[in-house]
Formats: structure tokens, C-alpha cells, sequence
């Protein structure tokens, strides 16, 4: 038996039950009815079992018998099921808007910032230098899959699954549902579409997680890259995750209900940190160095017709002499290129490897789609945009 009071944990569960009623009355005491619902005026009585049979009690209250009619053509468990999709087809399009208003933020963000270097990171360790809008879209990118995973889940969550009974298809119509089960027996017994989206919040969540976590990293005193505003504390509750699903039929609603209230509140809250966080670009830009820009020294050789693997070797072992005489590795090509042993690395080298000692030269290099350099960010800032502007229109 459902629980009245597990039902009420959302009012517009209430307004399906009414609507529901309203397909077969249409009559002014429904709307007294819905009426006395959103006023917080509706009295449950103990023997009022769940929503359905509350609403057939208080309207029989106040037309008598006719009032059991409400129950034609549907058991209760057509009832609760289709209560829970017309539920969470709503909450879908709530957490759609909320993480399409994230992304929009996010992306407009990095357009406007895309001039800013920092250190991109690999197992924590300094790796080479990025754009900090590179970091931003890497992030919106994650988001653009969760949407989109999310509306293939409303397509599925947006059947009707009410008997076959004679007021079938005008429920189907009125209710605006895509389509019909095509088993009754199937439709009032599988939770598919609830297991779906708990394992659709779990990912976005996790997604999101991964990105509080960099923040929250950028924040701290040993990176000062950025600094939050008050709301970012609640970032920390992304690390608990929505409740796992449980087999019994009468637990998939609390569940679902959790972990609607957890999405909607973090992808709103996550809009308004990456909204007011202050960057600190002076900071980020003097994390760079030249170790960083091992690579780079590889690939200068590369240019000079060096393979790669022997290059980064090569390289390799510049930066082993760099970090054995305990200086800077762009520091190292200075001294060296005064005495042959400098040579003793590759014959290649020559003084205009000072060139490679340029952080934007080093982040402009990688221009091919989906890089750092400044027109490749530019057109990942264009697409998403362009995908954001379907998505709302």
C-alpha cells in the first residue's frame, strides 16, 4: 500500500491525482478539491489509505456516490505508476533547465576569460600549460552528455501506463503522453525508468563532483587560482551521492523524490559558484614554469626531424640534468648553450631554443580541434553555444 504521506512529499503528484479525477467529473468540486490541496487545506484522515482514496473520500463527501466512478477504468497501481512518470517527466524538465542554465554560464564564462593561462594537471602533478577556459569547457562538454542522456530518459519515462480501459485513449491525449504501454501487466510492475534516472544522477553528479573538487583545490592558499563566494561551501554535498534503489516497489518513490531534491539543488548552486568565483589570474599565470614545458623541448627537436619517442627521451634527459643541478630547466639550455656539453643531449639544439620558453606560443601550438590554442577554444565556446540555442528554443 502506498503511503499517503510518502505521495504528499510532492504537491504536484496531488495535482496529477486531481487532474486524473477531473478526465472523468470535470466538475466544479475538483477544482475545489485541487483547491484545497494547494492551500494546504486538504484533511487526511486515517483511513485514507493513499492520494487516490483520499480524493474519492472527500469528493464523496461533497457529491456522494457518484464520487465512486473516480476509480473506472484504473486500478491503483495504474494510478501511482502513472503518477510517477507525469512526476518525474516534470522534474526532467526542471533539472533539463537547470543544467542548460549552468552551461550557458559556464560557456559564457569561458568566452569571456579565454585569454587567461594556468597549469593543467595530470595525477596532480603539473603537466603543461592550458587555458583556463579549456578547463571550463572540458567541464560543460561532461554536461552536454548528461542533458542529452536526460532527454532520451523523458522519452521513455513519457508512456502511459493506465489499463486498457474505455477512457484510455482520452487520458492519453489529454495527458500528453508520447505514447502508450504496450503491456498493462508489464507497465504497472517495472520501475525501468527510475533505475535510468537515479543512474543518470549518480553520473551528472559525478561529473559535477569532479569539477567541485578542482575548485575547491583552486581555492586553497597552496593554489589561490580562484577564490569562492559563500555559496560554494554547500559544494561539499556533492560528495554524497543519491540513494541506491531498492527492489521493493514501495521504496522507488522516496528515492526518486531524493535525488531530485539533491540534482536541483547542486546544479543550482554550482551555477551560482562558477558565477561569482573571482580568478586570480596574476596567480594562476606565475604557477607556470618551465619544467612544464618539457614537451615542448621534445617537440622542438621533432621539428628538426628527431622522432618523437627519441626526442622526449632526449628531453627526459634534459630535464633530469635540470632538476640534478637543482635549476630550472629553461635556466639549463641558458648555461649549457655557452659549453659543447650542451650538445652532448642532441646536436640540434641551438640558440633559437629559447623559443620554446613561451607559455602562450606552447598553448597556441595545438590548434587542431578540441586543443588549447586560442581559435580552438573559440569554436568549442561557438558550438556550445549553438547547441545551447537549440536546447531552449
Amino acid at each position: 500500500m502506498v503511503s499517503i504521506h510518502v505521495l504528499l512529499r510532492c504537491k504536484s503528484t496531488v495535482f496529477v491525482c486531481i487532474d486524473l479525477a477531473y478526465l472523468v467529473m470535470q466538475s466544479f468540486f475538483i477544482l475545489q478539491i485541487s483547491g484545497e490541496w494547494s492551500r494546504g487545506l486538504f484533511v487526511i484522515k486515517p483511513e485514507d489509505e493513499d492520494i487516490h482514496t483520499a480524493n474519492e473520500r472527500r469528493l464523496k463527501e461533497l457529491i456522494g456516490a457518484p464520487a465512486g466512478k473516480l476509480h473506472t477504468g484504473r486500478s491503483r497501481n495504474d494510478q501511482v505508476v502513472t503518477d510517477m512518470r507525469l512526476w518525474l517527466r516534470d522534474a526532467i524538465s526542471t533539472l533539463t533547465d537547470n543544467a542548460l542554465q549552468l552551461m550557458s554560464t559556464m560557456v559564457e564564462r569561458a568566452a569571456a576569460e579565454i585569454d587567461v593561462l594556468f597549469p593543467g594537471y595530470t595525477h596532480m602533478q603539473r603537466a603543461q600549460p592550458i587555458r583556463w577556459s579549456h578547463w571550463i569547457l572540458s567541464h560543460a562538454v561532461a554536461l552536454s552528455r548528461d542533458v542529452d542522456r536526460l532527454l532520451e530518459i523523458k522519452k521513455r519515462v513519457n508512456v502511459l501506463p493506465l489499463g486498457r480501459g474505455p477512457v484510455n485513449e482520452n487520458d492519453y491525449l489529454q495527458l500528453e503522453f508520447d505514447s502508450i504501454s504496450l503491456n498493462s501487466m508489464d507497465a504497472t510492475g517495472q520501475r525501468d525508468f527510475v533505475a535510468e534516472f537515479l543512474f543518470w544522477a549518480s553520473l551528472c553528479l559525478t561529473h559535477l563532483s569532479k569539477m567541485a573538487e578542482d575548485l575547491m583545490l583552486y581555492s586553497t592558499k597552496e593554489f589561490s587560482f580562484i577564490s569562492l563566494s559563500d555559496c560554494a561551501g554547500f559544494m561539499m554535498t556533492l560528495k554524497g551521492l543519491p540513494s541506491s534503489y531498492n527492489k521493493d516497489l514501495q521504496e522507488d518513490k522516496e528515492a526518486m523524490f531524493d535525488c531530485y531534491d539533491t540534482v536541483h539543488a547542486v546544479l543550482q548552486v554550482t551555477t551560482g559558484v562558477m558565477s561569482t568565483l573571482k580568478i586570480n589570474q596574476s596567480v594562476m599565470e606565475a604557477a607556470l614554469s618551465s619544467d612544464m614545458l618539457a614537451t615542448d623541448l621534445a617537440y622542438y627537436l621533432v621539428r628538426k626531424g628527431v622522432p618523437f619517442r627519441e626526442a622526449h627521451g632526449i628531453s627526459g634527459k634534459a630535464v633530469f640534468a635540470a632538476e640534478s643541478k637543482n635549476i630550472a630547466l629553461n635556466q639549463l639550455t641558458v648555461i649549457f648553450s655557452i659549453y659543447p656539453l650542451f650538445l652532448h643531449f642532441s646536436p640540434l639544439f641551438g640558440s633559437d631554443v629559447s623559443s620554446v620558453w613561451d607559455y602562450r606560443s606552447s598553448v597556441e601550438q595545438y590548434s587542431a580541434p578540441g586543443g588549447t590554442a586560442k581559435c580552438s577554444v573559440a569554436a568549442q565556446v561557438e558550438h556550445l553555444r549553438n547547441w545551447l540555442q537549440k536546447r531552449t528554443q
